[in-house]
């Protein structure tokens, strides 16, 4: 008996949403229709005279103690509204119609985070301190000469920034040289092509070390900038990998012998890793997935310290294109851990293995009546964490902004990094059925749950300051830089201030010039009561005419006549 009377309450509580949402609209003409039909005996045209004839009695004092007292209870009002918004980020008025008013019309708002969520991401963010804009090494890169230079040569527009270009000479002159170079023709010539700033001469200095000897290094370059397809590229980098291993090979039975030959042994080691990675990138980029897979997987064993280069990113990729998402979430397990530094890469991947349980039967109507699993509640909050870490990647993926070429550097959290990501992943997301869709629906539910200022934090150390500076040094001039999403004023803040300014210049108006604001308040009074009486007697003549007419179309009634039965004596 209990659960017939909860489903008749449900089922009466949807049937009033219902009518909340789409019949307003009724609601409202059967009002003004009932108004009208009792206007007669409700005395409204009575009623207004008596309220013109009490307006036209007033004086200007009235209209300035009127506009005063509405200034300062507004300016109250917007004073406590600026308060609450600085201190929780929200409107008092929103949140009490949310918390309150929302419940009652069926609504649920799943993405507003609990008290001790917020209390404790707030602790959590106070303990950790604004980190450095630091670049990181693009682990997807692509080719200058197989694929930057092809964009130029197509559009005649610049990919790569001096800066960017700029940061990776430093990096081949840290991973590709050592103190010891002077001692060997074919390096002393690369470790001067690596400061080289024209391209050309880079490339000539490289062919110079190669009629010397066969220098790994300068198969890079050559490999790197001149050629120009992605076939000749791996042709070069095989070439690199057999004089590479070979100096590897020297370097490592010498490196125990001093400082000179332990710092020439890193630098093999690193020219090594540089070259298989390459390879594997070629070999992905070919079709050869499964083999750049093997590739990459063998490389992470024999170097597993090596995680300045992120090759297990590159792996997580290749592993995606595969659809091997059991393996996607292994290498997950191994490399989402709280010491290691995270990236968009690690991050969205776990929202989309999770989005994925979920996305191809998600609908968002069927989750604002019923709630959400447990397993939708997963996908939505690692993609809540996901966007928290990089809030410029979902408009990418949603392509609600248009995609360009990855830099060879991107900044952690910033612009850049969200582009290097959606170029190679958005595939990824369009593959499985719904995740987008669940994308769109819960990634802006995420500033709802970080505290206010946005740059507090909830999971993550505050989102740095200075990354749309570096951002705009990395990328081209040509693309509109995405910056935080900074939380607007509400409505009901920005209400206020009007309110406030209006009745505050009125108050002013009035108490300068009582007499002619005394008129113009008593003339737009009379208007408005001019209006409405004129509208009420038009209306009231058309419902004349229509019974006139009526009356013609049907003819006077004619009495009827009823003879009296005879009654049988």
């Amino acid at each position: 008996m209990a659960e017939a009377g909860t489903g008749f309450l449900e089922q009466l509580k949807s049937c009033i949403v219902w009518s909340w949402t789409y019949l307003w609209t009724l609601w409202f003409f059967v009002m003004l229709f009932l108004v009208y039909i009792l206007r007669v005996p409700l005395k409204i045209n009575d009623n207004l005279t008596t309220v013109s004839m009490f307006l036209n009695t007033l004086t200007p004092k009235f209209y300035v103690a009127l506009t005063g007292t509405s200034s300062l209870i507004s300016g109250l009002i917007l004073i406590f509204e600026w308060w609450y918004f600085r201190k929780y980020g929200t409107s008092f008025i929103e949140q009490v119609s949310v918390s309150h008013l929302r419940p009652l019309l069926g609504g649920v708002d799943n993405s507003a985070p609990s008290t001790a969520n917020a209390a404790g991401g707030e602790a959590d963010s106070s303990r950790q301190s604004v980190s450095e804009c630091k670049v990181w090494r693009n682990p997807l890169n692509l080719f200058r000469g197989a694929e930057y230079n092809r964009y130029t040569w197509v559009t005649g527009r610049e990919p790569l920034t001096y800066y960017d270009m700029n940061l990776s000479a430093q990096d081949h002159q840290t991973f590709f040289t050592c103190d010891t170079d002077h001692l060997r023709p074919a390096d002393a010539i690369m470790q001067k092509a690596w400061r080289e700033r024209n391209p050309q001469a880079r490339i000539s200095a490289a062919h110079e070390a190669l009629e010397l000897n066969e220098c790994a290094t300068a198969y890079i370059l050559l490999a790197e900038e001149e050629a120009t397809t992605i076939v000749e590229a791996e042709k070069l980098f095989k070439q690199a990998l057999k004089a590479g291993e070979g100096c590897y090979r020297r370097s490592q039975q010498l490196q125990h012998h001093g400082a000179q030959y332990e710092a020439q042994h890193r630098r093999d080691t690193n020219v090594l890793v540089y070259i298989k990675r390459r390879l594997a990138m070629c070999a992905r980029k070919l079709g050869r997935t499964r083999e750049a897979v093997k590739m990459m997987r063998d490389l992470m064993k024999e170097f597993p310290l090596l995680s300045m280069f992120n090759i297990h990113e590159n792996l997580l990729e290749a592993l995606l294109e595969l659809q091997a998402y059991a393996d996607v979430q292994a290498v997950l397990a191994k490399y989402d851990d709280i010491s290691l530094p995270k990236s968009a890469t690690i991050c969205y991947t776990a929202a989309l293995l999770k989005a994925r349980a979920v996305s191809d039967k998600f609908s968002p109507e069927a989750a604002s009546r019923r709630g959400l699993s447990t397993a939708e509640m997963n996908a939505v909050e690692a993609i809540h964490r996901a966007v928290e870490f990089n809030p410029h990647v979902p408009k990418y993926l949603l392509e609600m902004k248009s995609l360009i070429l990855p830099p060879e550097h991107i900044l952690k959290r910033g612009d850049s990094e969200a582009i290097a990501y959606a170029f190679f992943h958005l595939q990824h997301w369009k593959r499985v059925e719904g995740a987008l869709n669940l994308l769109h629906c819960t990634w802006e539910g995420t500033f709802r749950m970080i505290p206010y200022p946005l740059e507090k934090g909830h999971l993550f150390y505050p989102y740095p300051i200075c990354t749309e500076t570096a951002d705009r040094e990395l990328l081209p001039s040509f693309h509109e830089v995405s910056v935080y999403p900074k939380k607007e004023l509400p409505f009901f803040i920005l209400f206020t201030a009007g309110l406030c300014s209006f009745t505050a210049m009125l108050a002013l108006l009035t108490h300068q010039f009582p007499e002619l604001m005394g008129v113009f308040a008593k003339a737009i009074t009379d208007l408005v009561c001019c209006n409405i009486s004129c509208m009420m007697d038009e209306t009231s003549a058309q419902q004349a005419g229509l019974h006139r007419e009526i009356f013609h179309l049907l003819g006077p009634l004619q009495p009827l006549s009823f003879s009296a039965p005879s009654l049988p004596l």
